[in-house]
């Protein structure tokens, strides 16, 4: 890191060495929307090193209520291309991967061939997320892993826990239940809120991309689940060796 003074404030509360720690790390984070963007972005800003950032959607409408990327200037624009350009805003020295794919079971494998020192799962899909994650528990890949942060509205009630301590949230049973089938009944760290969810905000979707159903978001609770990722993210990595 050739220049850590826009890091000034972050030397002051965590030490210049641990920031030169962060320096060394490389963070992969899946998934560039209301959740995967913010932690991308405040993961960024904490200094990391290098980072892999994964996504092949391109922005629509409907996204401006809640992701990072999102603008009435940038319908149809990529988002992994929209957050790689800010990254690089924030931090010219960064070292950065851009995968402008979604992500599919038959691509994980050649994805953590980039062998990040931590991941954010902030994918909204079940098949994908438990490719992504079974694959990444095999390999001994530290993963933070964002369960629903749809139909709820209180972000003071989100909780980092073991997936198995996961409670009321109705996609965390069901990526709990899928990990069973693969053997994995604990083990990886879940960002979730035990808020009952709103049901009359559930749709039906068009099937794509491996996701049949959506909940209506509000502007704030998914930048929150992404703030607490990238939290245990960077707490984490201030303790690894």
């Amino acid at each position: 890191m050739e220049d850590i003074s826009w890091l000034g404030r972050t030397s002051l509360l965590i030490g210049e060495d641990t920031v030169k720690k962060l320096n060394t790390k490389h963070v992969m984070v899946v998934g560039m929307g209301g959740v995967g963007s913010f932690a991308a972005e405040f993961i960024c800003r904490s200094g990391i090193g290098k980072m892999t950032i994964i996504d092949g959607d391109f922005v629509d409408p409907t996204n401006r209520n809640r992701q990072l990327p999102a603008l009435s200037t940038n319908h149809g624009v990529s988002k992994a291309d929209i957050m790689a350009d800010r990254l690089k805003q924030i931090n010219p020295e960064i070292q950065l991967n851009v995968v402008k794919e979604f992500v599919s079971p038959g691509m994980v494998e050649r994805i953590l061939e980039y062998n990040p020192d931590y991941i954010v799962d902030a994918i909204d899909s079940i098949t994908p997320k438990i490719t992504f994650l079974s694959t990444a528990f095999a390999k001994g890949i530290p993963i933070v892993s964002s369960m629903g942060a749809g139909a709820k509205l209180d972000p003071t009630q989100l909780k980092v826990v073991d997936i198995s301590k996961t409670i009321i949230c109705p996609f965390a049973q069901q990526v709990r239940k899928e990990l069973k089938r693969k053997n994995i009944y604990k083990g990886i760290k879940a960002v979730f809120s035990p808020e009952p969810p709103i049901k009359e905000s559930l749709m039906l979707t068009d099937g794509r991309n491996f996701k049949k159903s959506a909940y209506g978001t509000i502007s704030y609770l998914p930048a929150t689940f992404g703030a607490v990722a990238a939290s245990v993210v960077i707490r984490d990595l201030m303790q690894s060796p």
